[in-house]
């Protein structure tokens, strides 16, 4: 990512196609779900038959699925966002600093602030839908994957690159796996939280890349010399 500091984030018009119809399909995938599972207090007969093979496996093993949760829980998710923080800085890539801060903060405060209280489905008597540890590893695999893998990149480390994006969607659906076996989230929570990353992913790269010219001309006019 070095000396590409005034990339944008989505650097085609392709990415940006794809930007777009992945913010529409997170919001109807999150909203959908929310309706249709709204006010519900035990699981439908689709949730009873995902969960209950995860339940059956890991639900015995409480600690194993508390450790499968840990990448969505805040000081390992913070370490691993502060190391994509690090890259961009170490590249200068303001506006890749600025998605990797912000992201999560933005998708699970849609999720605690206005989801949860909105559709109210519960999982013993706790406020369930959309799964917020979904939500925040979902994302860092977005991030991630917008960071270090969207066009133009160096095709010679490309390799690693995918590697590194495959650790991120091994901790994603490890933390899937722990919350269904702690009985934390049906399975359909995690789906809405999984919609809810991808459609605020989106949206904030097409917002960042539609604002940060502006904002970086703006500041540049305000330095002396």
């Amino acid at each position: 990512m070095r000396g590409r500091a005034s990339r944008p984030l989505l650097a085609t018009a392709a990415l940006r196609r794809w930007a777009w119809a992945l913010l529409a399909a997170g919001i109807a995938v999150a909203v959908a779900l929310g309706l249709a599972f709204a006010r519900q207090c035990g699981p439908d007969r689709f949730d009873r038959a995902a969960d209950a093979p995860v339940i059956d496996s890991l639900g015995r093993h409480q600690a194993l699925a508390g450790w499968l949760t840990q990448p969505g829980n805040r000081v390992p998710f913070a370490l691993i966002t502060l190391a994509l923080a690090a890259a961009c800085l170490w590249a200068r890539r303001w506006n890749g600093l600025v998605l990797a801060l912000v992201a999560d903060l933005i998708a699970t405060g849609v999720d605690d602030k206005l989801l949860k209280p909105l559709f109210h489905r519960t999982y013993l008597g706790a406020l369930s839908y959309p799964s917020g540890h979904t939500t925040s590893v979902a994302t860092l695999a977005l991030v991630y994957a917008v960071l270090f893998l969207a066009p133009p990149q160096d095709r010679r480390s490309r390799g690693w690159r995918l590697a590194g994006l495959a650790v991120l969607l091994a901790l994603l659906v490890a933390a899937v796996l722990g919350v269904l076996a702690l009985r934390w989230h049906y399975f359909t929570d995690t789906v809405g939280g999984a919609a809810i990353a991808v459609a605020v992913t989106a949206a904030l790269c097409l917002a960042i890349d539609a604002l940060w010219p502006r904002a970086a001309a703006r500041w540049q006019r305000r330095q002396p010399g």
